[in-house]
């Protein structure tokens, strides 16, 4: 189930964010990015309708995931 991402509190989506970002892997090619730089690509993939914030019924547990690979 998608999650309308502008409904969240501004902090909770902050939150779920970083979780994500940090959870997600440190390698960003070349250059590394800062987690606030990472965190700001990804409210823009979010804004953008790139990226969708996604509930798991199954495992109980919101996700980030690109729009083409949710199967919902």
């Amino acid at each position: 189930m998608i999650i309308p991402w502008k409904e969240l509190d501004p902090e909770t989506l902050d939150n779920l964010i970083e979780t994500f970002v940090l959870r997600e892997g440190t390698d960003y090619g070349e250059q590394e990015r800062s987690l606030a730089q990472k965190v700001k690509d990804v409210h823009r993939q979010l804004a953008n309708g790139e990226a969708v914030l996604v509930w798991s019924e199954l495992h109980e547990t919101v996700n980030i995931m690109p729009r083409g690979q949710f199967n919902g």
